[in-house]
C-alpha cells in the first residue's frame, strides 16, 4: 500500500494511495507492504532505492545506516504484536531527505497509526520531513515505554502470587502446577523484554546516526529534538535493565520454590522408608524357613511379632516428630 501525505493548514493530509498522488509537495510517503509496482513508482519519481523486505532483513548491521546523495537511509528493528502471546520483530526503513520522508515497512505497528491520527490535527508535527521522522520515532519509543510499564505491573502481580502464603498451603499437585505456570509466564515476559531491548538499541543507533555532524538534512533545532528523544531511549534502556533483573530474580525464586517442593516430596518418601524399615526387618527375620526357631511354635509368637512391628514403626515416628522433621 502506498500512502502519500502532504502538509495542510489543519495538519497532515492523505493526498492519495496510488502512484498518481506522488508529487513535489509530498512530505511523507508511507510504503506499507508495497507491491513491486509501487516500489518502482517511488524510485522513478524521487530517484531513491527502495529496499524490499528480504533486502531489509539481509542488511548487515554496518550497512543499515548510511548516507546516499544527501539522503539518510536508516533501517531499524522494532517489536511488533507485543499485545499478543507471540510477539515478533520487524524491520522498517526510513529514507530522509530535505524534501520528504519515505518509510518502508511490512508490518503495521500501533505507533504509526497513533502518530498519523495525531498529526492530522496538529500542523506543527508535519512542518518538515525531519519533524515527521522525529514524531514517528517518538511514537515508537512511547509505545515501548507503555509496554515496559505494563510489564512492570504484571511482574508485581506475579511476585505477589509467587510469594503468597495462601498459595503455599495448596496441595502439592496444585502448587507444582502453579509454579510451572509462573515459569512459563516469566519466560514469555522475558522473550518480550528481549525484543523491546533490541528495539531500543536499534532505535538508539538510528537516532545517533540522524544527529551526525555534517548532515544538511537535519537542522540544529531538529537535532535538539532528536537528542531529547534519544535521552528517552537511554532512560528506557535503564528501566528495561531493571525489569530484566526482576524477571531473573522471580525466575530463580520460582525455580527455587519448585526445588523446595520436590525436596519436600522426597522427604516424605525418605521418612516412609525409615519408618517401614524396622517392621520389614522383623517380618524378614520371622519369615525365614529355619527348622529351629522357638517362636514359630509359641502360641504368643504371632501377636508378639505384630506388636514388635507396630512399636518399631511408632517409635521412629515419635522421634522424627520430636526432632521437627514432621
Amino acid at each position: 500500500m502506498l500512502n502519500c501525505y502532504v502538509r495542510d493548514s489543519g495538519g497532515l493530509r492523505l493526498a492519495g494511495t496510488d502512484a498518481s498522488a506522488l508529487g513535489d509537495d509530498t512530505v511523507w510517503v508511507d510504503l506499507w507492504d508495497p507491491t513491486p509496482e509501487e516500489d518502482e513508482a517511488v524510485e522513478t519519481r524521487y530517484g531513491v532505492c527502495v529496499p524490499t523486505g528480504d533486502e531489509m532483513w539481509d542488511l548487515e548491521t554496518s550497512s543499515r545506516l548510511h548516507v546516499d546523495q544527501d539522503q539518510l537511509h536508516m533501517t531499524a528493528t522494532i517489536a511488533t504484536k507485543i499485545d499478543t502471546p507471540s510477539p515478533e520483530t520487524a524491520v522498517l526503513t526510513f529514507i530522509l531527505s530535505s524534501e520528504r520522508l519515505i518509510s518502508v515497512r511490512y508490518s503495521d505497528p500501533i505507533p504509526f497509526r497513533r502518530w498519523r491520527a495525531f498529526a492530522e490535527k496538529h500542523p506543527a508535527t508535519c512542518a518538515t520531513p525531519t519533524v515527521v521522522f522525529t514524531g514517528l520515532m517518538q511514537s515508537l519509543i512511547e509505545r515501548i515505554a507503555e509496554v515496559l510499564e505494563r510489564l512492570g505491573g504484571e511482574l508485581d502481580a506475579l511476585s505477589t502470587l509467587i510469594f503468597s502464603n495462601g498459595v503455599a498451603l495448596d496441595k502439592f499437585s496444585k502448587r507444582d502446577q502453579q509454579l510451572r505456570s509462573f515459569v512459563q509466564s516469566l519466560g514469555r515476559k522475558g522473550d518480550l523484554l528481549s525484543k523491546l531491548r533490541e528495539s531500543l538499541v536499534s532505535l538508539g543507533r538510528t537516532l545517533s546516526f540522524a544527529q551526525g555532524p555534517g548532515l544538511p538534512v537535519v537542522t540544529p533545532e531538529a537535532r535538539r529534538h532528536l537528542q531529547t528523544v534519544q535521552q528517552d531511549v537511554i532512560a528506557l534502556s535503564e528501566h528495561a535493565s531493571f525489569v530484566a533483573g526482576k524477571i531473573s530474580f522471580l525466575l530463580e525464586a520460582t525455580l527455587g520454590l519448585i526445588s523446595i517442593e520436590q525436596n519436600r516430596l522426597m522427604n516424605i518418601f525418605s521418612i516412609a522408608a525409615v519408618v517401614l524399615m524396622p517392621p520389614t526387618l522383623i517380618a524378614g527375620i520371622y519369615g525365614m524357613n529355619f527348622e529351629i526357631m522357638p517362636e514359630l511354635k509359641w502360641h504368643l509368637g504371632y501377636p508378639l511379632s505384630l506388636l514388635l512391628m507396630l512399636m518399631s514403626s511408632v517409635l521412629p515416628l515419635l522421634y522424627l516428630r520430636r526432632r521437627g522433621y514432621l
